[in-house]
C-alpha cells in the first residue's frame, strides 16, 4: 500500500464530512469555536500517532496473528462503512456536555474513533516496513480533514444537509469494496499460512 492509497483510506475512514453536524452541535455556543476545535484535533493527532506507533507492539503483547487482526479491521471497517450509509442515531455521541468540550467527545471518538485506530494498528501490521509512509499518509488525511472541519460552517450553508449525508454515503460504499478486500486479503493469507 503506497502513500496515496493509505492516506484515501484514513481520510474515508476519519469521516469529517459526517462529524460536521457533530462538531457544530457542540461549538455553534462556543465563543473559542475554532481554538477548541484546533486544540481537540491535536490532541486527536497525537492519539493516533500513539497507535501508529506503539499498537503493533500492543497487538504483540496480546499474541495476536496478523491475519487475525487483518479480519477483524476489516470487521470493523465493513461495520462503520455499513452505519455511514444507513444512519443509526447518534445519540451516545450527543448527549449533552455542559461547558467547552475537551478530549471527550471530539478527539475521540469523533476523530480517533474505534475504527481509525484498529486500521492504522492492522496497517502497520500488514505492512511494517512502510512505517513511515503511514505517519505522512495519516498527517495528510489529518489535515485534510482538519481543513474540513475548519471550513464546517461554509461547507453546510454550500452543500446543505442532504448534499453532506449524500457525500458521507458514498464515502461509505467507497469504504465497503475497501473492508470487503482488507477481509479476502485475510482470509487469503490465512489460507496460505495454515496449508
Amino acid at each position: 500500500m503506497d502513500i496515496l492509497s493509505a492516506t484515501i483510506l484514513l481520510f474515508l475512514i476519519l469521516d469529517p464530512l459526517g462529524n460536521i453536524p457533530i462538531f457544530l452541535s457542540y461549538l455553534e455556543k462556543s465563543k473559542s469555536r475554532y481554538k477548541i476545535l484546533a486544540r481537540e484535533l491535536i490532541l486527536a493527532l497525537i492519539i493516533l500517532y500513539v497507535f501508529l506507533f506503539f499498537g503493533r507492539q500492543f497487538l504483540q503483547a496480546l499474541h495476536l496473528k496478523q491475519e487475525a487482526v487483518a479480519i477483524s479491521g476489516a470487521i470493523i471497517l465493513f461495520i462503520i462503512a455499513l452505519r455511514m450509509i444507513f444512519p443509526t442515531s447518534k445519540a451516545n455521541v450527543d448527549e449533552e456536555i455542559e461547558g467547552d468540550p475537551l478530549l471527550v467527545p471530539l478527539a475521540i471518538p469523533l476523530v480517533a474513533g474505534p475504527s481509525i485506530l484498529a486500521t492504522l494498528i492492522l496497517l502497520v501490521s500488514q505492512y511494517p516496513e512502510k512505517l513511515y509512509d503511514f505517519s505522512i499518509a495519516l498527517f495528510i488525511a489529518w489535515f485534510l480533514s482538519a481543513i474540513i472541519l475548519f471550513s464546517a460552517i461554509a461547507l453546510q450553508k454550500y452543500l446543505g444537509k442532504r448534499g453532506l449525508i449524500a457525500i458521507e454515503r458514498l464515502m461509505g460504499m467507497v469504504l465497503i469494496a475497501v473492508a470487503v478486500q482488507m477481509f479476502l486479503d485475510g482470509i487469503k493469507t490465512f489460507l496460505s499460512t495454515s496449508s
